[in-house]
This record gives C-alpha cells, sequence and structure tokens, in this order.
C-alpha cells in the first residue's frame, strides 16, 4: 500500500526526532507525543529478552509527561520466557497487535511489573542485518489500536532499530568502561550509590522499605532495623545516614556480638591511658568516633544486660565517659539499631532491658527476606556478578549457563542477600571465564534445590535449624575458626551458638 502525503510528513519528522537525539528515553518520548496525534498511544516500551537472566530487560520507557533510561530486569515464568523466544508467533512478520494483552503470559506478566493498564498493544520487532534486537511496545490503556496504527509504526522499524542498537552498543561500551574503573573509584561510587535510590528493589522489593527509609531518614529518630540475617540491615544503615543531613560527618558501624564482653565499654566509650593492664595510650570509643554523625549498632539484642545499662544512660543523656576517666564527654549523634532476634520475647524473658527498647523502638524498619522478593534476584545477580568481576579483576564480565537464573529463583535463600552474594563470588573463583553455574557453589543439585524450595513448611526455625545442621555436618561440628560453621554462614561465632541453643541443636564436634 502506497505512504500518504500526511504518513510521509510523520516518517520523516518521527525520523529526525528517533535519530536526531543522543538520550533514547527523549527520542521515544518526543515520538510519542507526535504518534498521539494519529493512534491512542499512551506509553513506549523498549526492552529486549536476557536470555543469561531470563528476563526482560526494559531500557527505556516513555509517556507524553516522563521518559526515563533504565536498566531493568523482569523475572519471567516459564510461560512467559516461551512467549519472550518468539516461540508462540507466526513467522515473517514484525508487527503484531495484542488486543486482548493480559491473556497472553509476557505481556501481562511486564505490565504487572511495571504496574500500567491495558487494553490493546503493538509490538514491533527489531533488527540489524538479520540479527534481532529487541522490540518496541506500544501501549492503549482504553482504546484499541488498528491495522492502520500498526501500519503506520512499521514504517518506523529501521529508525527505531538504528536507536535500539546504537543503545544497547553504548550499554556495552558502558559495562567495559566501569570493568576499567580502578578500585578507589568503585568504592567511591558504591558509597554515593547508597546514599539513593539506585540501591537494588528500591523500586520492587524493597519498595516499603524505601519508603519508610525516605520518611525517616532527614529526622533525628533513632531508627531500629529488624529482619533475618543476610537481609542488608548495614546498607540500609548506610543509605539513612547518607540520605540525612548528617551525610557529611562519619558513619561507625559496631557489631554488637562481636565484642568479648570484657572489652565493650572500652571499645564503645573509650578509654584513658592507665585505666587498665595494657592501657598505654588515650583511645576514643565508637561512640565519640561517631559525634556529628550515626552509630550503627548491629546485633543489638547480643548486647549483655550490663551493657545495656550504659547504653540506655549514653542514650538518655547524650553523654559519655571514658573508661579510667572523670571527663563528661557531650556527644550529637543519631542512633539506628539492628537485630536479627525478636527483642519483645527477649524483654518478657528479661535478656533485653524493657527502657532501652522503648528508647529503640520509635521507629521500627523490617526488611523482608529475600524469599519474599524474589522479583529482586536477577537485578542482584548482575549487581553482584559485575561488583565482584571488578573486585576480582575479571578481564570480561562471564555469562550465565542456561537455567541457572530458574535454579535461584527456586532457591528459599536461607542465607538472603548476603548468601547470594557469597555463592556469585565463589562462582566466579571456581570458574571466572564462565559460564556461571551454580550447582556446585550451592552445595546440592538442582533437583534438590526444587524440593527444599518445594517443602510445605513455613515454620522459618524449622527451615534455619536445617541449614544450620546441614553445615555442620559439612564441618564435622566445627563451629569456630577457619573452615567452621560460622565462617561458612557469615556469622559471628557466639552469634550462631546463641542461635543452637534457641532452636536446641546440641552438636559434637567429630575428630
Amino acid at each position: 500500500m502506497a505512504i500518504s502525503t500526511a504518513e510521509e510528513s510523520i516518517f520523516h519528522e518521527a525520523t529526525l526526532k528517533i535519530c536526531g537525539n543522543l538520550e533514547i528515553e527523549v527520542a521515544l518520548q518526543s515520538t510519542l507525543k507526535l504518534l498521539k496525534k494519529v493512534m491512542p498511544l499512551d506509553q513506549f516500551f523498549l526492552e529486549y529478552y536476557d536470555q543469561d537472566f531470563k528476563a526482560m530487560r526494559t531500557i527505556a520507557t516513555a509517556t507524553a509527561n516522563h521518559c526515563q533510561k533504565l536498566d531493568l530486569l523482569t523475572p519471567l515464568s516459564q510461560d512467559a520466557q516461551a512467549s519472550a523466544g518468539l516461540e508462540d508467533l507466526p513467522t515473517g512478520e514484525d508487527v503484531y497487535i495484542f488486543d486482548d494483552p493480559w491473556r497472553r503470559a509476557i505481556s501481562r506478566e511486564m505490565l504487572e511489573f511495571h504496574k500500567v493498564k491495558s487494553t490493546s498493544l503493538i509490538t514491533m520487532f527489531l533488527k540489524s542485518n538479520e540479527q534481532f534486537l529487541g522490540v518496541l511496545v506500544l501501549n492503549s490503556e482504553n482504546e484499541k489500536f488498528t491495522n492502520e496504527h500498526a501500519r503506520i509504526i512499521s514504517y518506523l522499524r529501521e529508525p527505531f532499530s538504528i536507536a535500539m542498537s546504537n543503545a544497547l552498543k553504548h550499554r556495552e561500551l558502558q559495562i567495559l568502561k566501569d570493568l576499567l574503573t580502578d578500585d578507589n573509584r568503585f568504592l567511591h561510587k558504591e558509597l554515593h550509590r547508597l546514599s539513593g535510590d539506585e540501591i537494588v528493589g528500591a523500586h520492587f522489593g524493597l519498595r516499603e522499605v524505601m519508603q519508610q527509609v525516605r520518611q525517616v531518614a532527614p529526622l533525628e529518630s533513632p531508627v531500629l532495623l529488624t529482619g533475618e540475617t543476610g537481609v542488608g540491615k548495614d546498607v540500609i544503615a548506610n543509605v539513612i545516614h547518607y540520605s540525612s543531613s548528617r551525610s557529611k560527618g562519619p558513619f561507625i558501624s559496631v557489631n554488637c556480638g562481636a565484642i568479648p564482653e570484657s572489652l565493650i565499654d572500652s571499645e564503645l566509650f573509650g578509654h584513658e591511658k592507665g585505666a587498665f593492664t595494657g592501657a598505654i595510650a588515650r583511645k576514643r570509643g565508637r561512640f565519640e568516633r561517631a559525634n556529628k554523625g550515626t552509630i550503627f549498632l548491629d546485633e543489638i539484642g547480643e548486647l549483655p544486660l550490663e551493657a545495656q545499662v550504659r547504653l540506655l544512660r549514653v542514650l538518655q543523656t547524650k553523654e559519655i565517659e571514658r573508661v579510667g576517666g572523670s571527663e563528661l564527654i557531650p556527644l550529637d549523634i543519631r542512633i539506628i539499631a539492628a537485630t536479627n532476634r525478636n527483642l519483645e520475647e527477649l524483654v518478657e524473658k528479661r535478656d533485653f532491658r524493657e527502657d532501652l527498647w522503648f528508647r529503640l523502638y520509635v521507629f521500627p524498619i523490617w526488611i523482608p527476606p529475600l524469599r519474599e522478593r524474589k522479583v529482586d534476584i536477577p537485578a542482584l545477580l548482575q549487581h553482584f556478578i559485575n561488583q565482584k568481576s571488578r573486585e576480582l579483576k575479571l578481564s570480561h564480565i562471564p555469562a550465565l549457563s542456561p537455567d541457572s537464573v530458574d535454579m535461584l529463583m527456586n532457591y528459599h535463600w536461607p542465607g538472603n542477600v548476603r548468601e547470594l552474594q557469597n555463592i556469585v563470588e565463589r562462582a566466579l573463583i571456581l570458574n571466572p571465564k564462565g559460564p556461571l553455574s551454580f550447582d556446585h557453589v550451592l552445595g546440592m543439585s538442582g533437583r534438590n534445590i526444587r524440593r527444599i524450595s518445594s517443602k510445605k513448611t513455613d515454620n522459618l526455625d524449622e527451615i534455619i535449624s536445617t541449614h544450620i545442621k546441614n553445615v555442620l555436618n559439612k564441618t564435622g561440628g566445627k563451629i569456630h575458626g577457619p573452615g567452621g560453621a560460622a565462617e561458612l554462614l557469615d556469622v559471628n561465632a557466639n552469634t550462631l551458638r546463641n542461635r543452637m541453643k534457641k532452636l536446641g541443636i546440641n552438636y559434637k564436634r567429630r575428630n
């Protein structure tokens, strides 16, 4: 069918907008505004199927009022993966209309993920020299697209393909640039990343957490972070500090469960020279070092009762006294505490002071375990692969083996985000050239993983108990030291012993 004069005018103007802007998201928005004159177009999505992650990667979106460049992974079910692989479409066409997008697995999952409504979709496949690049998706929220609309958009397949190819090449160059960044610059970038919304999962699995963080960060109120071991409480504490007015001040982290009871006062409050045997010089404690900034008291539930009394006094008076000294030192600090234990139960058992709990329990934030936000796993996996590849100074980022993402999505993750991070690092060490597989680093076959993930139990203590026993079997009952269960679980040995006691795990070391 011949192109009309009006359509030719739209084609030329749209081509200039698509190819005349280096920012792909801006090009999409300006083209959308033009096409809205001739079709009921509400949103553009530019995306491609990432075979390694078994997920759809969205690189740009646009509406008439907003446009955004992204690098966003959407995990897909097996049905949706088949659609993404073009297995359910007729051959020989590049443009399709879907008048009931909610019936098709991939479009339904993508619409739900992006939280948009839809009445009709047009998808146009983008190619370069017969190489499939990705897909441009047009969404109409309230009206149906027609064959005439599909014909108009088909005229723009070539300029959109060029824009997609350029965007993918830019992304590849950016990855290579990041790999060449030295360690200091990378660490500096990571600190800045912690201060904003670039935290992985901020818009999805951790959306409610980040909303609470934004509410409390500008204030001076104490914050209590709760959640299982390994969920990233330390990362959230960093975000609160670097999003606050104290961001230029110090951020001092204290693992309360890792300090021997005899050294707690000295570590927290400091000591004067000669205060005790071995005190050969004055030492500033963690609280004094945190002045004008934030102190993060991790594993606060592990503090002995005597230390809790002294901590309460500091919270009440905002003053400390060094061990062996008489001078009262005023403090200007903010308190963030964290625990993986139920402090209310500890209060009932009189293992934690009620008055201290009231002081800390001003603004509690619960961080969900990884198994309850598996939607973040592909993005976390990519983040840790990129991060650890840089730290290990690999020359390239290894690819993933087939089905590896499905295996991780089916795993129960008793060790949460920390376990995923450690698994990625071990996989990179064992096979730096790739493809990365996680069967051996998880210590079980994919079949066993599926069996564990499908086990019909919601009892968290039972799951944790089973995992601890499995690790103790591997270490022959060894808990402390190199190769011990505490090291494998990445927890403090005293914390592990306390957890074993609570769970009733009696385990003797085998000689």
